[in-house]
Formats: C-alpha cells, structure tokens, sequence
C-alpha cells in the first residue's frame, strides 16, 4: 500500500498544504486533473463513484448546481481502499474517509466507535499517520435527551475507538448532523508525514475541557490547525460559543456575528493576518432553509469576496443556528 510513497514523504517539508476550493464541473473531469487528491459532492443529486478519491455527502447543499470540493496537491496521486476505508495520498498528504450504516452496527456510539477503531489501525500503518483534521457527519445529531443525545453518544463512542491515536493531540475536526434518512456515519480526514500546530481560540474553553453537562465524554478536538509548513490554517466547527457557553439564542445575525469574532480570534491565535479572502474557502452549516439567504448575504457584507458553500445541516448544539468552519491560506 505505500508502495512508491516514500519520494513524496522525502519531500513532504518542501510541498505546499493541500490546496481546497469549491468548482462547478462534473466530478469525472475533476478526478482526472492531476494532483487531485479529493473530490467531495453534496447531496443527493451526485451518484457514487468507484474512485476511492470520491465522496458523497449526505448534506444539501442550498446551492444548484452546486460545485464540487476539490482538494489539490503537489506530486503524484495513487488511492486505493482497505476494508471500509477509501484513501488517497500524494505530496506527503493522506486523504481517507469511511461511511458506515449504523442499522449494521448497532447504534450511533458503536458505529462511531468501530469508524474510529478502522481509521486509528489504518493510520498506524501510513507514513502519513499525523492526523490534522476530521470531518464528522452523523444523522439526527440533537435527538434523544441527556446523556442519551445522539452527539454526546457520538462523542462516546469516538474517544473509545481512537483509543491513544491522538497522543500528541486533538485534530481540527467538525460535526454536523446531516438530514439523510438513513442513520449513516461520514468521517473523512486529512493527514501528512508531519504533525501540524494545534490552536485554540481564548474566548472559548477548549473543547475536550467542557464542564460535565456536555456529556460523559468532551468533544475531542482543537480549535484549529496549522498545517505544517505554516502555509495554511484548517479551522474547526465554529459557531456562537463564548467559554463553553452558547451566545444569543434564536438570533441568527448576533450568532454569526459572535461566530466571526471567533474565526478572527483563532486567526490571531495562529499568528495569521487578519481576515479571509478570495482563497479562503468557508462552508456555512444553516439548521433552517429559511435563514439561508441571511447567511449568504452576512457573507456578501462581512465577508465579501470569501468562497462560501452554504449547506442544510444541525449543529452539535440545539440552540445554535448556523457553524463555520474552512480554510484560511497564507
């Protein structure tokens, strides 16, 4: 498997972090431009494909036709799969992901477990085994009361499976509850021959130090992540959470509002200049269609010029209306 690998991790300091945007064409034309590492659809108008470089997402996208996420890098690409697990890699980068059913699994804590269990034994066998950022989107996030909340089962379920596989450190990560009918887990990540530089954000607490009432187990993950090489900054899910409390229920322009000041603070945090531009890809996680179009003017207005990919999904948190998370490059 990592056969023809070791040039690229040879050269893995002096390559560029991978490059994301969002492009409007068909996925097949995508796939086949060179040093395509991932090419990642939304929705259920994209069909699967065979190219483990390829995921679908369960998650609407409020755009039509909605572009593509594709993800570039420097040096050849090779991808293939292991069980469950597609991956690519080139440049000193590992793409992988893993959807699982949780109807075969038993439930949203063991399926989340068993996801993490593969993705943690297929890494210890990569050079690029630095895990720098996660993606996580689950079906019916918010539902049940408690400690029986489908997220806090999730949060479970994942600590157990990745057992000691973050030892140096929590990646960037994201979790969304995505509004498929099927009770299906997405995970999908980024990581490289080399460790990034974990950022937290000191408006908030950090996150695997949340107070008991947010489950069992604290989410497990950093703010951000600066990837190495310093060249760009993964952000993590970020909404209108100041300490580790939520701000300004059902007000959907303060939420944003506060969510901005937390994407700059993380900037600052990082030791990146101030604001996001035309490279700065973003996607926008809106709980209800109807607030879409006030998202996307926010962006227009606070953040013009940004990519934007605004997508249907529920945030970790009942109360919170709309997340950001994204790229920012230097």
């Amino acid at each position: 498997m990592v056969q023809g690998c070791e040039k690229a991790v040879a050269q893995a300091v002096d390559c560029r972090a991978p490059r994301v945007s969002y492009r409007t064409m068909e996925a097949t034309a995508a796939l086949a431009e060179p040093g395509m590492l991932a090419v990642i659809g939304f929705g259920a108008g994209q069909a699967d494909r065979d190219d483990p470089r390829w995921l679908t997402l369960a998650l609407e996208p409020f755009d039509a036709p909605a572009p593509l996420e594709c993800w570039e890098v420097e040096g050849e690409v090779v991808a293939g799969r292991d069980g469950a697990i597609r991956w690519s890699r080139g440049g000193g980068w590992l793409f992988a992901s893993i959807s699982l059913e949780e109807t075969e699994h038993g439930g949203v804590e063991s399926t989340a477990e068993r996801a993490y269990r593969a993705l943690a034994a297929f890494l210890a066998q990569q050079p690029e085994h630095h895990v720098l950022r996660v993606w996580n989107y689950l079906t019916a996030i918010n539902h049940g009361a408690g400690d029986a909340e489908r997220y806090k089962q999730f949060c479970n379920g994942r600590a157990r499976g990745m057992g000691d596989a973050f030892g140096e450190g929590f990646p960037a990560a994201t979790a969304i509850g995505h509004l498929d009918r099927r009770p299906l887990l997405q995970v999908y990540l980024l990581a490289g021959v080399q460790p990034g530089l974990r950022v937290e954000n000191p408006r908030q607490v950090s996150a695997w130090r949340y107070p008991r009432q947010y489950g069992p187990t604290p989410p497990s993950f950093a703010r951000a992540m600066r990837l190495p090489g310093g060249d760009a900054l993964a952000i993590s899910g970020t909404a209108a959470v100041v300490g580790h409390a939520s701000a300004h229920h059902d007000d959907l322009l303060a939420q944003l509002e506060e969510t901005l000041a937390n994407l700059e603070a993380l900037l600052a945090s990082a030791g990146m200049p101030a604001g996001f531009d035309t490279h700065s890809p973003l996607k926008a996680y809106v709980r209800h269609p109807a607030d879409a179009r006030v998202v996307r003017d926010f962006f227009r207005q606070r953040l013009p010029g940004v990519p934007a990919l605004l997508l249907h999904g529920d945030i970790c948190r009942s109360e919170l209306l709309v997340e950001i998370d994204g790229w920012r490059y230097a």
